[in-house]
């Protein structure tokens, strides 16, 4: 625990601020109570509602406006001492509540004195950075088995000083730009505000004052040691890196091939467990588990309906792993004798397969089941009949390797229908399980009917409705839904938990005949529901798709989407998505619309036909899981279309199983029918994105060209040329076709530069050309002679195009001649630093600022665009 400044002196000035939200609380001690400081009430305190130091409790303020936090005070009751104060605990702070970041960790001492405690204002490039939400974080209590409690805290700032530093900040960044240094130097030394990070600074000084080349390139190395490149190589768009596993078990086997199973993560143990799925000819209810250490597999149950207590035959079913208590929550079914065939009634589940025949034949379970459950001879296991079973299996304690039902219909108690096709999350730390759409099991299929959102308390075990959504498809547009922030229902869709945000993104699916491109950010602890998008493909994103895949990284708040089945307008043939079908989903706030890109197939990936793919076949009804420490996904198994005789047809023959419903009608004489290819392969995927090292070439590219362009104007052009030829060369990607261009215009400023002296008789613009095209000559490689003429002749081009463009730059009531301040510092045979060799280098540095963070560069925007001048017209 880190050490903290604290004084005995309660804050001048207070904060208003409210409670945005809190964890739990114990009785009528609500967080409302610690906005008024009264010691002598017992009862003015927020409690916690658990006394386990293990569960996460928290409470949430929101500042009326934002403001650069230096301190806070925790007032407490005088009652010496109290087991209920608060011992240790953390504070965040953040503009947004889904990005804060950890500013103090302390603890109070269990007297009845008020203390107040100094907190981190400063990022690591020493620039205040603002505050809207403070987050305290109870971690223990003083008494053992003592609800934590909260009396009274109040924050302490000066009003002014954030608009303050933002104001200076961009003055500097003003005043820098139009070489009023003098001033510039004098606000940073009488403030406290620091413009950027010492090494922005230095790279600013060696590059536009100094021209010290060696220097500035140095000073990218040191930006990339320092990870001031970090923010700019997370946004550029990754490559995904596939790799084929190929793991077995003991006896030289793995799961069959398969769609509509499901997986869960262990991300402790590093394990998948994978359970059910539909063959192609019946609903599988075995039971597997993945090491990905040991890249081997472990069956655990053949058929875990023959188990106590255990699951029946299912598929389009759902589980998670719950990382604080080892068990696996398992919920959902499309089983063998749930319903008549939808295909023949025109009803889609999403994974070519019928439901079984009707018949209502139920299976009893090999022996009695536990757990209170009572089963007689003859009864109908709870599979075969329409009713949501609920189970738990344990991979840790004294009950590892057992499961328990939970319940036998999940709706009896206050939960979810009987439903398939459905998306289920958990929140380890607050032990919540949320449950999201689905299409509903209940023997009628002539309507598409779905179920809510719910919430499942695991220490409770009760169920609560956060979303109520209509039944019937005829009823969704309801006054009640169009007039209120609604999700509407869906089934295939995708679901993902940031815990961070306390939000759970929802997107994409099936309504009805239709395939979705909307999404939803619903926030747990206001309960409140943000439309993202209404159609992503138009913003972007990938296209209305069913039955795809996504999993989230909070930390880097990304969501990575594994596109199944589209379709651009409803009643149209659905396609398996071939050329886009990966996807990355950015965010800055939860609240907001990110930004959508692809997922790009690795460089020089092998061309396709080859005997082993180097990425998955397109598919759909497959599983996706995550791993956040390594930053690697895995995809097993899934659909991948139909096939004739061994080769595959169209993906637009893919809809749903329809071609293979009919039995292959329509189909040539003689041919054989049309049968779904099913996998069982199993992949993982990290993403690719450029190193810090090639940070550094582009940055070094962009500080080379401008030491070229200055040799073209000060020395030989022979030497300017060996230095294109060789030390720019060397650092650009001839691969890449914009850099290459780029590369080859360069000699514009070679064909432009004024000549050396030389004697009347040569000074002819001919002559002006010639020192140049015979130097090229001269050193260009044979092979690559006619290259270098065509590089010659887009040189032409490019500086006849520069000279006839207007000049850019500042307004010409600011001369950029040389500041008092570098007169003083140059040295005596210093020349002076022409004004427009002055802004071509500031244009360089601005240009190196995009490649660092945010945090650690000028302010992105100029001073003129904060001032409106339309008052002074």
């Amino acid at each position: 625990m880190a050490s903290s400044t604290v004084t005995n002196h309660p804050p001048t000035a207070v904060l208003k601020f409210s409670i945005a939200g809190s964890s739990e609380h114990s009785g009528r001690y609500v967080a409302e109570n610690i906005l008024v400081d009264s010691p002598l009430d017992q009862a003015s305190r927020w409690s916690g509602a658990y006394q386990s130091p293990n569960v996460r409790q928290w409470m949430l303020l929101r500042l009326d406006d934002p403001c650069v936090l230096k301190s806070i005070t925790f007032g407490k009751v005088r009652v010496l001492p109290h087991p209920c104060n608060m011992k240790e605990f953390k504070i965040f702070m953040g503009l947004t509540e889904d990005n804060m970041a950890e500013v103090l960790h302390a603890g109070l001492k269990n007297d009845s004195f008020p203390e107040t405690f100094s907190v981190r204002f400063m990022n690591r490039a020493g620039v205040c950075f603002p505050t809207r939400y403070v987050k305290i974080v109870p971690l223990s209590a003083h008494g053992q088995s003592f609800h934590t409690s909260i009396w009274y805290v109040s924050m302490a700032v000066r009003h002014d000083e954030y608009r303050e530093s933002v104001v200076l900040r961009h003055i500097l960044k003003h005043l820098r730009q139009r070489r009023l240094l003098t001033p510039f130097n004098s606000i940073l030394s009488r403030s406290n505000v620091q413009l950027e990070h010492p090494i922005t600074t230095a790279l600013y000084d060696s590059l536009v004052l100094h021209g010290d080349w060696a220097r500035a390139e140095q000073n990218l190395h040191s930006a990339s040691s320092a990870g001031l490149f970090a923010s700019y190589i997370r946004a550029c768009q990754p490559h995904a890196h596939w790799t084929r596993l190929h793991g077995l078990d003991a006896d030289g086997d793995a799961p069959c091939r398969r769609g509509g199973h499901a997986l869960c993560f262990d991300e402790l143990a590093g394990l998948i467990y994978l359970f059910g799925g539909w063959d192609g000819q019946r609903s599988l209810d075995d039971f597997w588990v993945y090491d990905v250490a040991r890249d081997a597999w472990r069956l655990l149950s053949l058929a875990a309906s023959r188990d106590a207590n255990g699951p029946g035959p299912r598929a389009c079913h759902k589980m998670v792993f719950d990382d604080r208590t080892g068990a696996i929550y398992l919920l959902g079914r499309l089983g063998d004798g749930d319903a008549v065939d939808p295909l023949d009634r025109g009803q889609r589940t999403g994974y070519g397969r019928h439901c079984g025949a009707g018949t209502g034949k139920s299976r009893e379970p090999a022996r009695a089941r536990a757990a209170g459950v009572k089963w007689w001879p003859g009864a109908p296991a709870p599979w075969s009949t329409v009713c949501s079973e609920f189970y738990r299996y344990h991979t840790r304690g004294l009950d590892a390797g057992k499961w328990d039902l939970l319940a036998i219909d999940t709706a009896a108690t206050g939960g979810p229908p009987l439903m398939f096709d459905h998306q289920m999350v958990v929140d380890s730390n607050a032990q919540m399980i949320y449950v999201s759409g689905g299409r509903v099991v209940d023997g009628d299929w002539e309507q598409c009917k779905y179920s809510g959102l719910y919430g499942y308390d695991i220490r409770t075990g009760t169920w609560e409705l956060f979303q109520y959504v209509a039944m019937c498809s005829r009823d969704l547009t309801s006054d009640v839904a169009s007039s209120h922030p609604y999700i509407p229902p869906r089934f295939g869709h995708s679901m993902v938990f940031d815990p961070h945000a306390c939000t759970l993104f929802i997107f994409a699916g099936q309504r009805n005949d239709k395939y979705l491109s909307d999404m939803y950010a619903f926030h747990i602890p206001s309960q409140t529901v943000t439309e993202l998008f209404s159609n992503f493909t138009a913003e972007g994103g990938p296209d209305p798709c069913f039955t795809q895949r996504a999993v989230i990284d909070p930390e880097l708040r990304e969501i990575y989407v594994f596109c199944g089945l589209t379709r651009n307008r409803p009643g149209a043939l659905t396609n398996l998505e071939t050329t886009s079908p990966y996807w990355i989903y950015r965010y800055a706030r939860a609240d907001r619309p990110g930004t959508w890109s692809k997922i790009l197939p690795e460089e020089g990936e092998a061309p396709t036909g080859a005997d082993e793919p180097e990425r998955p076949r397109p598919r759909y009804a497959h599983q996706v899981v995550y791993d956040p420490r390594a930053k690697t996904v895995f995809v097993h198994g899934g659909n991948a279309g139909l096939e004739h005789g061994g080769s595959e047809v169209s993906a637009s023959e893919v809809d749903e199983g329809r071609a293979g419903a009919r039995g292959g009608e329509g189909r040539p004489e003689g041919a054989e029918p049309a049968r779904e290819n099913r996998l069982d392969d199993l992949w993982s995927m990290q993403l690719k994105r450029p190193p810090p090292e090639e940070i550094v070439r582009r940055a070094t590219y962009e500080i080379r060209q401008q030491r070229f362009r200055e040799m073209c104007e000060e020395g030989p052009a022979v030497k300017a040329l060996t230095f294109l030829q060789t030390d720019v060369s060397a650092v650009v990607d001839h691969g890449d076709t914009d850099e290459a261009y780029v590369f080859r215009s360069l000699l514009s400023h070679l064909l432009a530069a004024p000549p050396p002296p030389a004697p009347a008789r040569l000074d002819t613009p001919a002559s002006r050309v010639s020192p140049s095209t015979d130097s090229l000559n001269k050193r260009s490689h044979p092979e690559t002679q006619q290259e270098d003429e065509e590089m010659l002749d887009e040189g032409r081009a490019h500086a006849e195009a520069s000279a006839s463009e207007p000049g850019q730059g500042i307004l010409a009531m600011i001369g950029m001649e040389e500041d008092p301040l570098e007169r003083q510092e140059a040295g005596p045979d210093r020349k002076p630093l022409p004004s427009e060799r002055f802004k071509q280098r500031t244009q360089v540095f601005e240009r190196l600022l995009l490649f660092v963070n945010a945090d650690a560069r000028q302010p992105e925007k100029d001073l003129l665009d904060l001032i409106n001048t339309d008052e002074e017209v």
